[in-house]
């Protein structure tokens, strides 16, 4: 009778979610596109370049901000328990973030020089700053979700990217460089952390306040409960962003900064459908499918079903940039970003597979299989820079450089697919038994 219940929760709540988030997270997107014609042709390929290169450092050290702590809020049946793993976040965030900063400001300049980013010299200490909002922006998302609160992020997904794409447009009119778009998406980390906790506060109603008074649970076991986090998760997606960031860093070593921002924008571009699918699909299958292992389902009819359904969802929109990303992308932006379109025909390939494997990734902590998931990702990050080098470096070709991290990607979440997969199948029939 257990089981059913969660079987009929399921299928009559998870639509009428993903679509609630949907159209939060479709507005949002909706808003970023109408102002994407005028931010292109406001900036340039290079201030896109510095941002990108900025966005690319910031994003390899987002994920030791908390360790991934945020993630495990999610997963535990008491909510006393959850906002102990909230505050334990917190907490690492701000050490790591004061840690960070203290060494980039009296070595932030040598560090920039080392690794050849001697443009953002002067931004170094905003990294810190970033990632720790980022923290923040994480803790109370991840809160929201455990609460199914999904209209509250839907509000704050329009009115945050209505508030960063005016400032672009306002600010780039009449200061239309690189620094202004870095300050502003600090700035934006910040501001969304904020409207998520006044939010959380005024819309999710006392059962979804996280300052809720609650009793006293021990951080120090709930970080060694869900020591995997940063035990493995941490040090994936940490492995997962160097990964998505080469590409940007490398470019920019090899071609330029006007380089880097043609593959910035393509990038930006396809991220809109793919967080809209996927942040819509993730976040509501998340802590359902949670939910359903924990009462002892089978969840590879869940996984297999939304897996085909997410991938038959983003196939249209990914297909008409394969076809026609060139056309699009000069009508669209301006004649000045053609060889953006030629990277986004075959970037989509990519974004493809990889949004399609958004449920496969919400599964992976709640079947504990986040050390396979980091050996995977090792090994095609060898795979990933080798493609990028041998293009860059020996070829001498970006589109040639941007077909390669392509295939190469795609080919990595194909053969997640089938590991996670397999790995359920026997984890699950071992339970079964008693193995």
């Amino acid at each position: 009778m257990k089981i059913n219940r969660i079987k009929q929760a399921f299928q009559s709540n998870f639509v009428r979610n993903v679509i609630l988030v949907a159209s939060g997270t479709a507005g949002g997107q909706a808003i970023t596109m109408a102002f994407s014609p005028i931010i292109t042709r406001v900036y340039g390929p290079e201030a896109f370049g510095l941002l990108g290169t900025f966005v690319a450092t910031l994003g390899i050290v987002m994920p030791v901000a908390a360790l991934c702590y945020p993630i495990a809020i999610v997963l535990p049946k008491s909510d006393d328990e959850a906002r102990a793993i909230a505050k334990l976040s917190f907490r690492v965030a701000l050490f790591i973030a004061l840690m960070l900063g203290a060494v980039l400001l009296f070595a932030g300049k040598e560090i920039a020089t080392l690794l050849g980013m001697e443009a953002l010299a002067a931004f170094m200490l905003l990294i810190p700053l970033a990632m720790f909002f980022n923290a923040l922006q994480q803790i109370m998302q991840q809160w929201l979700i455990r609460k199914e609160k999904f209209q509250v992020t839907a509000r704050i997904a329009v009115t945050q990217s209505l508030i960063l794409n005016s400032s672009k447009v306002g600010v780039g009119w009449f200061y239309p460089t690189g620094a202004v778009l870095i300050v502003i998406a600090t700035l934006g980390h910040a501001l969304y952390a904020i409207q998520l906790w006044f939010g959380a506060k005024r819309w999710a109603g006392e059962d979804g306040r996280i300052d809720k008074a609650k009793e006293s649970v021990s951080l120090v076991k709930v970080a060694r409960e869900h020591r995997d986090f940063p035990y493995y998760r941490a040090p994936q997606v940490a492995v997962n962003a160097v990964s998505e960031s080469m590409p940007v860093l490398m470019l920019a070593s090899f071609f330029g900064p006007a380089t880097a921002g043609f593959y910035s924008l393509g990038r930006s571009v396809l991220s809109a459908p793919a967080v809209l699918i996927g942040t819509s699909i993730g976040n509501v299958f998340f802590p359902k499918i949670a939910e359903a292992y924990n009462a002892g389902e089978n969840p590879t009819g869940f996984l297999n079903k939304a897996t085909l359904a997410t991938f038959f969802v983003g196939l249209l929109p990914f297909s008409i940039i394969m076809f026609f990303g060139v056309w699009v992308f000069e009508f669209v932006f301006g004649s000045q970003w053609t060889v953006a379109g030629q990277f986004a025909q075959w970037m989509a390939v990519w974004v493809l597979v990889s949004l399609s494997a958004r449920p496969l990734i919400a599964t992976i902590p709640v079947v504990k299989m986040q050390g396979i998931f980091l050996f995977l990702e090792v090994i095609y990050l060898g795979l990933k820079a080798s493609a990028l080098f041998i293009a860059g470096y020996i070829y001498e070709d970006a589109l040639l450089a941007v077909k390669l991290y392509s295939l190469t990607t795609a080919s990595f979440y194909v053969l997640l697919y089938m590991v996670t997969l397999g790995f359920v199948k026997i984890s699950f029939s071992a339970s079964k038994t008693g193995f």
